[in-house]
């Protein structure tokens, strides 16, 4: 579909609409329920989800896991290492190889074209806040609880909106570390800090693969139970990963839709998914998948395969789906309710019709569901 706008993917939503908090119990989320083939819309709730099934669906689900990607350090230049200033914000996006390009998206980046020193060096793309004054060749120190200095990375790359590339000194366990000074990356529409409740409720119950910045959201509904009502009314799974990178929450710089790029993103097709998929495709059963991330990690291997069955693998998509786009897996879609002039609200719309769906967004906010990661969810059928 030509002509359209960003903006033509705008809808008026209430800021109290906006979930700050995850509701007091897993599986208690409302859920608005749409018919793609005439619009109509049924108020549910998540508790239903597994009599919306039925037996021989295959249900694919993002096993990724968020880490503790937000962390806090202390500028200082290697000529004054012994004197660390300012304290800046350091959000990792995800972990590159030595000497990866920047970011397609971004255009030609400030490098030092880095190589290994050592190993057990990380080197990760991160965003940083304040970014201006943060050059490339700075040594950026964190510093845990206690005030030790536990991680150190030098900036080896300079990209545009704060984007640089670090490259971290080896310790032992680096994620045990992030684990101890990292922060729940919460979106920039919820206005607190992360709690400890944050680390067990933004991420879904069947996460195990690390990767994230932000949670696979249509998944934190779920809980065991719902996960065994499923398995007994004959409906298959399947896990698939997906990493989220924060391109899903970055602003579309550019007014017309033909014209939107999105960040990769890292994905795993397993041999068991891949073989499941095969088969629900050769017996003509519904697929269901358990939000956007799985319909792109999906719509872009159903691409590569060019109509061939699909095959293991691990790669990276930047797929972009819009109104006009053909889809040749994805059945039926459980999602949560996406920011306005989104990439992701432009994908349900290619799902179930740009109209269909902005008139059930009025519906949504007319009986006051709530919006986003935290919020309630949709199932198109």
């Amino acid at each position: 579909m030509t002509g359209l706008r960003v903006a033509d993917f705008d809808f008026d939503l209430p800021a109290e609409l906006i979930a700050q908090q995850p509701p007091a119990e897993r599986g208690l989320s409302r859920m608005l329920v749409m018919d793609r083939a005439n619009g109509a819309l049924r108020d549910s709730s998540f508790a239903e989800f597994p009599v919306q099934l039925n037996s021989g669906d295959l249900l694919v689900l993002n096993d990724t896991r968020v880490i503790p990607a937000r962390l806090y350090a202390r500028r200082t230049l290697r000529r004054e290492r012994e004197k660390p200033t300012g304290q800046i914000e350091v959000m990792l996006t995800e972990p590159v190889a030595p000497g990866a390009p920047g970011p397609s998206h971004l255009g030609t980046w400030e490098t030092t074209n880095p190589t290994p020193q050592s190993t057990g060096e990380q080197f990760w793309r991160a965003l940083i806040r304040p970014g201006r004054k943060v050059a490339i060749g700075e040594i950026l120190v964190f510093p845990g609880p206690s005030g030790a200095i536990e991680l150190e990375a030098e900036v080896l790359e300079r990209g545009e909106f704060g984007e640089r590339l670090l490259r971290f000194k080896p310790v032992d366990d680096f994620f045990a570390v992030l684990d101890r000074i990292g922060h729940i990356p919460l979106p920039p529409y919820i206005h607190r800090d992360d709690a400890e409740e944050d680390r067990e409720r933004y991420q879904t119950v069947f996460s195990r693969e690390r990767g994230s910045v932000a949670a696979p959201t249509a998944g934190l509904h779920f809980t065991p139970q719902i996960l065994d009502a499923i398995a007994a009314r004959g409906v298959e799974v399947a896990r698939i990963t997906l990493h989220v990178g924060l391109g899903t929450f970055a602003p579309l710089r550019v007014e017309r839709v033909d014209e939107v790029h999105l960040h990769r993103e890292r994905y795993t097709l397993s041999e068991p998914a891949a073989k499941g998929i095969n088969r629900a495709v050769a017996e003509s059963r519904r697929i269901v998948a358990v939000g956007t991330t799985v319909v792109r990690t999906l719509e872009h291997c159903a691409q590569q395969a060019s109509g061939n069955p699909l095959q293991k693998h691990s790669g990276e998509t930047e797929i972009f789906i819009s109104p006009g786009f053909e889809f040749r897996l994805v059945g039926a879609l459980l999602t949560n309710f996406h920011l306005p002039q989104s990439s992701l609200l432009m994908l349900v719309s290619a799902f179930a019709g740009r109209e269909k769906i902005l008139a059930a967004y009025r519906h949504a906010v007319e009986e006051r569901y709530r919006f986003f990661s935290y919020g309630d969810c949709m199932f198109l059928a």
